[in-house]
């Protein structure tokens, strides 16, 4: 901490929630960032003003950033969200607050580095440090100053201690799915849905999720039927044009697949995910698809049509067959999950096992995904490779299950780790190492960018609710805000699961270099990190980002010394 007069400033790492009210945690600078070339590696400034004098007003701080060759520095200006559900009544001690209120979590771009002050309060400036091909190996330093516009003078001056190891990370081995829904692009910027305006939106919010780690991406050939009460309708989002050619026979036009497709390999997203076969929760109905007919395009399948009707088999006679050529032929089908529903229970066994059936022939070959928490619906064989959420995922990984995915979302609200503003950054960073010790194939959210309240009766703004209408707690229903023009704005949660995936990718890197059993040493050298236990120090994570990067320079020396 460095006064100058009654300022006070504090150097923080991207781990620490600066809350108004709360002297934040200072930097551990014997411990350095982590800059992988291409990737983000963050830190906060946070200030708390002196008293507000008589005759003068607070002017802004302004962050003076000199870096070294090859670092570049972006800043952001956290701003404060209303949260109204911070936690549920049953919250374990490990949450930051409990109560409703004004939570740091928004990322707002500060092209001049600029942050207006507020009396009596802390408030943070993020700083993203950005290595690229031209920055020098090893340990650096860039130096931060903080002036205080008003009173024309340094109120703090910090060294950050950066180190850029002289490696690349490999890319990300496993599928990380943040479900992308378009329509909340559409509804909150009032673009035409796919004109030319929400593709690109599309675009750039897909480019964010690359940058949150995500490679693989919800794709909605038709409609999503997805977080809709049964008497609700989302904004239809249907990339698929189906054609009624009568007698129940139908021409598929892939135009707007394909586009999608092109945007996709554009942003760098290698997996494909295929919106669900029937409707969430039970497998009950069918989603909302569109046909058009001579009469002009009919909503022909969504709740009012239950999930054995013979008229939808015969439709997904002619879809599935033909959606299966084109994304074999023109992305990859081993690069392709399918979905039947979200989310089935035991006391949804019947007609989640009807669904199944109608089209397991039709899928035959492909690898279909659902979430789900009982083991039983897949030892009845329903689900082969099954998200389970990390709350009852212990049963799985006991039972032996070869092949398995994690999830979290609302109700993965006790003891696990979660992306809630109302907890800890750690209790979101450690889902890296959890991914790699419990040998996950991938992991799903929800919501990147769900702009609807619970069950999609109504259209949110994300600024003002972001808890889905008091429905989930603050944070689960969006990674990123609706920027201008179609921009996203990201959030500190963004970047803390980017960083996540940064581990993950870190450690499989230096497991191929090394072993296993030597990153296993580094990650949980106790052998007690599971999905119910980990460390709430933040150093520690920081610690094992800087003991895997040393660890893959060491590796790439040594593989260097063998070849000479």
């Amino acid at each position: 901490m460095t006064p100058h007069s009654t300022w006070q400033t504090v150097l923080c790492d991207s781990l620490e929630k600066v809350f108004p009210d709360q002297a934040p945690r200072p930097f551990t600078e014997s411990v350095p960032l982590v800059a992988y070339r291409g990737q983000l590696a963050s830190f906060q400034i946070a200030v708390r003003p002196p008293r507000l004098r008589e005759s003068t007003r607070l002017g802004d701080v302004e962050l003076e950033i000199v870096a070294p060759p090859g670092l570049r520095a972006d800043v952001s200006v956290v701003d404060l969200v209303p949260n109204d559900l911070a936690a549920f009544e049953d919250a374990d001690e490990g949450y930051l607050r409990t109560g409703p209120g004004l939570f740091p979590d928004l990322l707002r771009p500060a092209p001049h580095a600029r942050l207006q002050p507020v009396v009596g309060q802390w408030r943070a400036l993020w700083v993203d440090v950005i290595a690229d091909a031209e920055a020098a190996n090893g340990d650096q330093t860039v130096l931060v100053r903080v002036h205080s516009l008003a009173d024309e003078c340094v109120i703090g001056e910090f060294q950050v201690p950066v180190r850029v190891p002289s490696v690349d990370l490999a890319p990300l081995e496993i599928a990380h799915t943040e479900w992308f829904h378009c329509d909340g692009l559409a509804d909150y910027y009032g673009f035409g849905v796919f004109s030319e305006p929400h593709w690109a939106a599309i675009e750039n919010f897909l480019e964010s999720a690359v940058r949150a780690g995500v490679n693989t991406i919800l794709t909605p050939v038709w409609t999503a039927a997805l977080d809709t009460g049964v008497t609700e309708r989302r904004t239809p989002t249907q990339l698929l044009r189906i054609i009624d050619r009568g007698e129940e026979q139908y021409e598929f036009d892939f135009s707007g697949v394909r586009r999608w497709m092109t945007v996709c390999r554009k942003v760098g997203i290698r997996n494909l995910e295929i919106v669900h076969l029937f409707t969430q929760w039970g497998a009950r109905a069918t989603p909302p698809m569109i046909v058009d007919t001579p009469e002009g395009p009919e909503q022909r399948f969504g709740w009012h049509v239950p999930a054995d009707d013979p008229r939808y088999r015969r439709l997904l006679e002619q879809m599935l067959p033909a959606l299966r050529r084109v994304l074999d032929e023109e992305w990859g089908l081993d690069r392709v999950f399918f979905h039947v529903s979200d989310e089935p229970t035991l006391a949804h066994l019947e007609s989640f096992a009807t669904a199944w059936g109608i089209v397991a022939d039709l899928l035959e070959g492909c690898t279909v995904i659902d979430a789900l928490a009982e083991l039983e619906l897949h030892s009845k064989g329903l689900v082969a490779l099954p998200i389970v959420s990390n709350d009852h995922a212990d049963a799985f990984l006991d039972a032996g299950v070869p092949s398995m995915w994690l999830y979290y979302c609302v109700a993965q609200s006790r003891r696990v780790a979660n992306r809630f503003m109302a907890l800890p950054s750690s209790r979101s960073r450690v889902l890296g190492a959890q991914l790699y010790l419990t040998g996950a194939e991938g992991f799903l959210h929800w919501g990147f960018n769900f702009y609807n309240s619970f069950l999609s009766r109504r259209r949110i703004d994300p600024f003002r609710d972001t808890t889905a209408g008091s429905a989930f707690l603050g944070g689960d229903a969006f990674l990123v805000y609706p920027g201008p023009e179609g921009r996203p704005w990201e959030s500190i949660r963004h970047r803390v699961v980017a960083e996540a995936f940064v581990d993950h990718r870190a450690m499989a890197m230096l497991a191929r270099c090394t072993s296993d059993e030597n990153v296993r040493a580094i990650v949980d050298p106790s052998a007690d990190l599971t999905l119910t236990s980990f460390p709430a120090d933040p150093d520690h994570y920081r610690r094992v980002a800087v003991a895997l990067a040393d660890g893959l320079v060491d590796a790439a020396g040594s593989q260097s010394s063998d070849q000479a």
